[in-house]
């Protein structure tokens, strides 16, 4: 089977989020399953994509509209990421390390998902799935079957995952005529809520639609950003399947980031090695238990809570902790964060920026990670945390609610709350305290985490079932 992974990011090409963790593992191990699994995304002037080398392997012109851009598709040469990733080079468009942000996005991701079929439309043969991610690629599935000019692929199956239904990349009707001819009797199928929606529109017309989690799942039924309605209506083709996490990037005992490597049998050796490694970096006292933050300051991960979370905790437990942030985002959050800082210089330590060996170090030297998420899809860094043997504290959500449960339970493995409110979060801090008391119960629950098997391979297995089932 050769399925077509289409995404805006693919790590360690391109990543600003969660979807360039899955799309840079999911089709590895895909691969490793026996299935031909291909990424293709648009050619960012990454590191990565300068440190490279590329073959050539079509070239050609795409029509925007009355715009006409020139496009070269690029192979990696190498294949080290375990699939073949393919770029499309759009000189005009993507001529810059941003993945998203730019003045022009609807341009260039219109560009990017129509030169993809352009090129897929001139093979001599098709392949038996295109897997589109997120918005960005959601127009594929109904111009593969409605625009003219792709009669001979129309009937490629697609699929469409939704990573976060906040963002769906909508624009005004004027811009219709940007897109490749189609019957104008189709256009309810790109239409949502008076505007064109290619989140919705991939809805409409792919073959099944998945999401990254069977929480999330259930949530966009209520909550999808103006998007229930139609996912209630489609709820025949919607599944949830957990993502996984590349257990051979995120692994404690082999890991080169961090300073001590270690298995579940010396967890506690290895995270106090690490531990004192990140507390000496970052002037902490690594006898005091350590709450960290790894993400995007912004207020879905309930980042906006992180400064009175901070100071609320240090002054109610008595200064018996120490937090440390690594983030970017809000430029409000980061201010307050750096307010924060300044009155907390103790017990509080920011990193604004982001750094993946850094990431990694506070991973395996945390004892406890903060997730305060009002939206969370899925989450790797639950996942990361439990794979490090660090006890995660959720709010119980989407992903987090599916992989997480606390404590107080049957086999618990971390600690939930419900409310995204510095109260909760704060309430649940005091829990975790309480739990990091307990060595015995610490210890072994950090043990049983590190066993718990979040790997890609039972969700790759998911997907190609239901690539399968498309048959």
């Amino acid at each position: 089977m050769e399925i077509i992974h289409v995404s805006a990011e693919c790590y360690p090409v391109a990543k600003v989020g969660g979807l360039g963790d899955v799309v840079g593992a999911l089709p590895k191990y895909q691969q490793q399953a026996g299935s031909i699994a291909k990424v293709v995304l648009p050619a960012y002037r990454t590191r990565f994509v300068e440190t490279h080398d590329f073959e050539q392997v079509h070239q050609s012109g795409v029509w925007v509209g009355q715009q006409w851009y020139h496009f070269n598709v690029l192979k990696e040469s190498s294949n080290e990421l375990g699939f073949d990733l393919y770029l499309v080079e759009i000189p005009d468009l993507f001529n810059s390390a941003r993945v998203y942000g730019a003045w022009n996005d609807t341009e260039r991701f219109l560009a990017f998902q129509i030169a993809v079929l352009d090129w897929i439309n001139d093979w001599a043969h098709v392949p038996d799935v295109i897997h589109c991610h997120d918005h960005h690629t959601g127009l594929i599935p109904f111009l593969i079957k409605h625009a003219y000019k792709y009669h001979r692929i129309s009937g490629i199956p697609t699929v469409l995952t939704i990573h976060n239904a906040q963002y769906q990349g909508q624009f005004g009707w004027d811009q219709m005529h940007r897109l490749p001819a189609f019957d104008p009797a189709k256009g309810g199928l790109i239409g949502w809520n008076n505007a064109i929606n290619p989140l919705a529109a991939a809805i409409k017309n792919a073959w099944k639609v998945t999401t990254v989690s069977p929480g999330y799942m259930r949530e966009l039924y209520s909550d999808a950003n103006g998007l229930e309605d139609l996912l209630n209506y489609e709820k025949g083709k919607t599944s949830g399947i957990l993502n996984g996490i590349d257990t051979q990037v995120w692994d404690p005992a082999t890991d080169p980031m961090i300073t001590a490597n270690y298995k579940a049998a010396s967890v506690t050796k290895g995270k106090e090695a690490n531990k004192l490694a990140l507390c000496e970096k970052f002037n902490l006292d690594p006898k005091l238990p350590l709450f960290s933050f790894i993400g995007r300051l912004v207020a879905d991960k309930g980042a906006d809570l992180l400064p009175d979370v901070v100071g609320r905790s240090l002054y109610e437990l008595e200064d018996r902790l120490n937090f440390l942030v690594l983030g970017s985002g809000d430029p409000h959050i980061e201010w307050m964060l750096e307010q924060t800082l300044a009155l907390n210089p103790e017990g509080f330590k920011l990193f604004i920026g982001y750094n993946e060996a850094l990431s990694h170090q506070i991973y395996a030297g945390s004892d406890f990670l903060l997730m305060p998420s009002r939206v969370e899809p899925c989450g790797l860094n639950q996942m990361y945390a439990l794979r490090y043997g660090t006890i995660p504290i959720v709010r119980a959500t989407g992903g987090l609610r599916d992989t997480v449960t606390d404590f107080g339970d049957k086999d618990g493995n971390g600690v939930r709350f419900l409310h995204a409110s510095s109260h909760d979060v704060t309430h649940a801090i005091g829990r975790a305290l309480d739990l990091y008391a307990d060595d015995k119960m610490h210890q072994k629950m950090r043990k049983n985490n590190m066993l718990i098997d979040h790997s890609w391979d039972r969700s790759a297995q998911q997907y190609l079932d239901l690539y399968n089932s498309l048959k």
